[in-house]
């Protein structure tokens, strides 16, 4: 073998330059050799020919050294780059293929625009640090169990408030539902799961964090406790538990990890999506929403081990405001009105209890006070008897009181300094 060729080849290449070698002098036939190096007999053949025209430096494959006759225009990449400075700066390069193709018509593969976005120092190598969790199995059904949580981020960046996404994802089918609110709270919490019922209907089971929302702080009061109750019940699981739904409360965020890595991926799309949109507000995010989730499901949903909805669908007329609302006790009054949330209410008719039910919907409006089970007819008093307030007496100034002349403190012979300090104000 010639010093000067083989200067710059591979191993595999001397190893094949080699074999060549060995068939060229007879020592084993072209089929055995090829064999030997994993080719057909046919490119044996021609690697054979090309070391005879063209000496050891044959055995090296001719586009070495040469551009590539696949690669992409350099005008292209240069646009590219542009436009990701300009439109999709911060997008992930998958993301970001996937909206060069879409809005641009520019079909670059993820691994080449992530290549040109780390040549240019516009993407950083992320690697993740994984910590050992025991795997669960998914639940078998749609619905079985469904995953819920709130996640706060700037979602419309400085563009508009920070805004709470209610999200719900199913543990089986990975189906994503959420809605866009101002606060993470009970009503929002209510609100957002009435949608989701009557969408697909009720759940077997919700998985819940222990955000105050979902699980009580408080104590238990002293009826609870000689009534039996276990543990006391956010307004929140109250409702649920009257729907039959039952709750389970997670220990840490990682046995919720589903819901977790959802806002991860959407916290990263879906404010991409929008700032895109230019959406500013509240209302025209969850329009977008409506849009953007039927989408996202149809892409990433998966099929559940057994294809049986579990779901439990209400029954035509079913009142869900009736459990998804917030019931407060409150007592009744002497003269039968109740008050409440600063507002003051007449029941119209006899009442023997001396406690209701007072029950406020998602407006904030009372819709029904009850007792017993019992609607109860009532009205809001809006004009209020004025309080008689008593005069006030006249403020009388009371009479100076000075000693007599002859009153023994005034014969003190201590007291000369100050008699006549005294004296000089009355005279004054």
């Amino acid at each position: 073998m010639a010093g000067e060729d083989i200067i710059g080849m591979s191993v595999r290449e001397l190893r094949r330059l080699q074999v060549v070698h060995g068939a060229l002098e007879r020592r084993f036939t072209q089929k055995a050799a090829a064999g030997l190096i994993g080719v057909s007999e046919r490119q044996f053949r021609r690697m054979v020919g090309s070391v005879r025209e063209n000496g050891d430096g044959g055995i090296v494959h001719g586009g070495r050294g040469r551009p590539s006759n696949r690669r992409i225009p350099e005008g292209v990449k240069e646009r590219v780059l542009r436009l990701y400075r300009k439109e999709y700066d911060g997008f992930g390069p998958t993301l970001a293929a996937e909206k060069l193709l879409e809005r641009d018509g520019l079909e670059v593969s993820r691994e080449t625009l992530r290549q040109w976005l780390l040549s240019a120092g516009l993407w950083e190598k992320r690697r993740k640090k994984r910590r050992h969790r025991q795997w669960r199995m998914r639940k078998a059904c749609f619905g079985a169990m469904v995953q819920v949580d709130g996640s706060h981020h700037a979602w419309l960046e400085e563009r508009g408030p920070e805004l709470v996404l209610m999200g719900y994802i199913d543990d089986a089918t990975s189906t994503v539902s959420g809605r866009f609110y101002d606060y993470e709270g009970t009503m929002p919490a209510m609100d957002s799961f009435k949608r989701y019922v009557r969408r697909y209907g009720l759940p077997m089971s919700v998985y819940l964090d222990k955000h105050t929302t979902y699980k009580s702080q408080r104590k238990l009061t002293v009826e609870e406790e000689l009534a039996g109750v276990s543990e006391p019940l956010s307004q929140f699981e109250r409702a649920l538990e009257e729907l039959g739904v039952e709750v389970i409360h997670a220990h840490s965020p990682q046995a919720k990890g589903r819901v977790e890595r959802l806002f991860g991926t959407l916290q990263d799309r879906l404010v991409k999506e929008m700032r895109l949109r230019g959406i500013t507000t509240r209302e025209a995010a969850n329009a977008f929403l409506r849009e953007y989730l039927p989408a996202f499901n149809r892409r990433f949903r998966v099929t559940p081990a057994n294809p049986t909805n579990v779901h439990v669908k209400p029954e035509p007329g079913f009142n869900l405001e009736r459990y998804l609302c917030l019931k407060t006790d409150r007592t009744v009054r002497n003269d039968h009105t109740v008050a409440y949330d600063g507002k003051l209410y007449q029941i119209t008719e006899p009442v023997l209890s001396r406690t209701v039910i007072v029950e406020e919907r998602f407006d904030g409006t009372v819709q029904m006070i009850s007792a017993g089970g019992m609607s109860l007819k009532y009205r809001e008093i809006t004009e209020r008897p004025q309080k008689a307030t008593p005069p006030r007496r006249p403020r009388t100034s009371r009479p100076s009181r000075l000693p007599a002349r002859d009153h023994p403190w005034r014969t003190s012979p201590l007291k000369s300094v100050v008699r006549k300090t005294m004296y000089t104000q009355t005279s004054k």
